[in-house]
């Protein structure tokens, strides 16, 4: 025991130093790993550290036993090395594939987004648009919200719901729309407390005033795109011109007429007018008829005006022609220029018809009298006396701003006319004659000498111009026009009319005497008119000859390939014009008494004689104006008719340089024996009455 006792107390001191060692080596250790700490770079440790994968836990064989050769069932082992190595392969791919798919698939997705035909979505656009139509029409303060989810159908990028939206949007408006123009509500009204019903008025109002501001905005943007229809359809241009027209006719006092006015007359200032420009002009002729206060056709005057005068008249004739559709034709009472207006005084009749219809009605109510004291009379009299004055000043008002206004159109349209005489356009004279021959009436006297004048060198154009044409050069230029309107019927010149023109000029020289008692100032005025009389007398025989007599338009080939488009101008033919200038030489309004024997007598021998070659309808109208005149200047012409009565000597010349150097008395009218056997039986009528009409004086 003795001998193993210190060989333990050596093992024991030998673990107790190595013990002491290790823990030694271990402190120092940790000192340096501390100090060294502050230099490492952790982040490229981990970076450059190998990758170990999770090793996964055994699953469980899912595969079906299977039985050997020598008849044992085996069930097959997944843990398998070569299995396991194509296990963790596939899935691995299958992984990386499906993150591709799972990448790939919603891009696929997004490319077919519009999974519902493009018909569906129309019909279902059709279908809530008109849910919502209806909801407006039922009640529209309650769903007025709902002119907002129309306007966002108008952004969708199939065109056919665009034009859907916008056709259903103007259904709406213009039913919805008040008659009365709403205005912007002031500051002071903004902060006065009202009651409910008057905020829900008002809310509704204002919502209703911007979403039409807006929707009129892109009507006239989408209008400007000039998108092109297919043949036999409408592009969303179309219909856009069409609201346009439709809302401009019916809700004309409404707020920003004048946007819509831009619209419609900047698609007539073309040099010609398609299909959209004559629905713009429909809806402006239709606004000119239907106005009853003025400003709107003064608006609309005022934009054309401004458009011919920057497109320098290069504009369609039948733009023009829309001033004749104006009412000043039968409800201005006054005269004007360019420069000024001259008004007629004319008050009190609106006054004494309210007192002639208060008095029916104060005998109507006598026998039902209520009694009512002395006190109770007087302050009623007062009362009907303060009503009263307030309906005249209201009629008076409401009289003076119209009046003024169309004053203001007239001088427009005159300012218009006269700059077009002045520039001589080619392709507009014939509406410029036709407007000045309407409103002659309405032209102030002071400008008569100088618009006779400007008459004047017309005529004398038209005669050197058709001169300088040449009796073959109308064929030719017919002959061109139809190959340039084969080639570029946009640029193509209508034909002029020089006869028709200068027929024009006549007429509205004489209806200048015939307006305002002109007649009666005539002395005064000194307006000379023998000028239009002689070259009316000398262009009777030519005129009998024009096969046009008949028709409003020329019969070249020009205008026959232009007659597919619908106008309106000229529509009086030129043997209405003629016998218009004639009536107002031989029976004038004014004076009919007046007239010259020889003058008479020329213009008979001259009409006769151009009898034999005028279209039937045209004889027929010539002999009943012959009629007109036999009939009150009898006596003065019968010589014509009776050869022992002949009082001129000499010989007459139908080709004389005047009228009364014609020497008419010195011939017989023998044209009537010819008249006499006509084919046309009402020819023959119109002779015999004329005859009769002869023998009775």
């Amino acid at each position: 025991m003795s001998a193993m006792g210190p060989k333990k107390r050596k093992l024991a001191q030998v673990a107790a130093e190595a013990t002491e060692g290790a823990s030694t080596a271990e402190k120092d250790a940790q000192k340096s790993f501390f100090k060294n700490a502050a230099n490492w770079n952790l982040e490229q440790d981990y970076e450059t550290r190998p990758r170990k994968g999770k090793k996964k836990e055994p699953k469980e064989s899912n595969k079906l036993p299977i039985k050997t050769a020598d008849g044992r069932l085996e069930i097959l082992n997944s843990l398998d090395a070569e299995g396991d190595d194509v296990s963790v392969e596939s899935d691995t791919e299958w992984l990386e594939g499906r993150e591709d798919d799972i990448e790939w698939e919603p891009e696929e997705e997004e490319e077919k987004a519009p999974t519902i035909p493009e018909s569906q979505q129309i019909i279902e656009a059709q279908e809530e648009m008109a849910k919502l139509a209806m909801a407006l029409n039922e009640n529209p303060e309650d769903n007025i919200v709902s002119l907002k989810t129309l306007a966002k159908y108008g952004e969708s990028e199939i065109t056919a719901i665009q034009m859907l939206a916008l056709m259903t949007q103007m259904a709406v408006y213009k039913d919805i729309i008040p008659g009365y123009r709403i205005r912007p509500l002031m500051e002071e009204e903004q902060k006065e407390t009202t009651s409910k019903d008057i905020r829900k008025l008002r809310q509704f109002e204002q919502s209703l005033v911007s979403g039409y501001q807006h929707y009129v905005k892109e009507l006239n943007r989408v209008a400007r795109l000039g998108v092109k229809a297919r043949p036999g359809t409408q592009s969303i241009s179309n219909v856009a011109y069409t609201c346009a027209c439709t809302l401009l006719t019916a809700v004309p006092h409404f707020n920003f007429r004048s946007e819509l006015l831009k619209t419609v007359v900047w698609k007539l200032s073309r040099r010609r007018v398609d299909a959209d420009g004559h629905k713009c002009l429909q809806a402006l002729e239709t606004l000119f008829r239907q106005d009853d206060e003025g400003r709107p056709s003064m608006e609309a005057v005022s934009l054309l005006t401004k458009m011919m005068k920057s497109r320098e008249y290069q504009v369609d004739q039948l733009v023009l022609n829309l001033f004749l559709a104006l009412r000043l034709l039968s409800e201005f009472r006054g005269t004007a220029s360019k420069d000024g207006v001259d008004k007629e005084g004319g008050g009190g009749a609106d006054g004494e018809d309210g007192g002639a219809s208060a008095q029916q009605q104060h005998k109507g109510k006598k026998n039902k009298r209520e009694f009512r004291t002395k006190r109770e009379r007087k302050m009623l009299k007062e009362q009907k006396s303060i009503a009263k004055e307030m309906t005249q000043a209201d009629a008076l008002v409401s009289h003076e701003e119209r009046e003024r206004m169309q004053s203001e159109t007239l001088k427009m349209v005159f300012a218009c006319y006269f700059r077009i005489l002045k520039l001589r356009e080619p392709h507009l004279m014939g509406a410029v004659l036709e407007g000045l021959a309407k409103y002659a009436r309405l032209i102030n006297q002071d400008f008569f000498g100088d618009l006779l004048e400007a008459l004047k060198d017309l005529i004398r154009h038209s005669i050197e111009d058709a001169d300088a044409e040449g009796p073959g050069d109308d064929d030719e230029a017919g002959k061109n026009g139809a190959e340039d309107d084969g080639d570029d019927d946009e640029d193509a010149e209508p034909s002029r009319n020089l006869t028709r023109e200068a027929l024009l000029c006549t007429v509205t020289a004489h209806t200048l005497l015939a307006g305002q008692d002109a007649h009666d100032s005539r002395n005064t005025l000194h307006l000379d008119l023998s000028y239009f009389t002689t070259h009316l007398y000398r262009s009777l025989l030519d005129l009998s000859t024009n096969p046009d007599l008949e028709l409003t338009k020329p019969s070249s080939s020009a205008a026959a390939a232009a007659a597919g488009r619908s106008s309106r101008i000229n529509v009086q033919t030129t043997t209405v014009l003629l016998l218009r200038s004639l009536t107002a030489i031989l029976l004038p309004p004014w004076n009919v008494r007046s007239v010259p024997p020889l003058r008479l007598a020329a213009f008979t021998k001259q009409l006769m004689t151009s009898s034999l070659q005028l279209p039937e309808k045209s004889c027929q109208g010539t002999l009943a104006l012959l009629g007109d005149v036999a009939h009150t200047h009898g006596r003065k012409i019968s010589s014509l008719w009776n050869t022992e009565e002949r009082k001129g000597d000499g010989r007459f010349n139908p080709f004389s340089d005047s009228v009364e150097g014609s020497n008419p008395f010195a011939t017989t009218v023998w044209e009537g024996e010819l008249l006499r056997k006509h084919y046309s039986p009402k020819v023959r009528e119109g002779h015999e009455l004329l005859v009769k009409r002869m023998n009775s004086k």
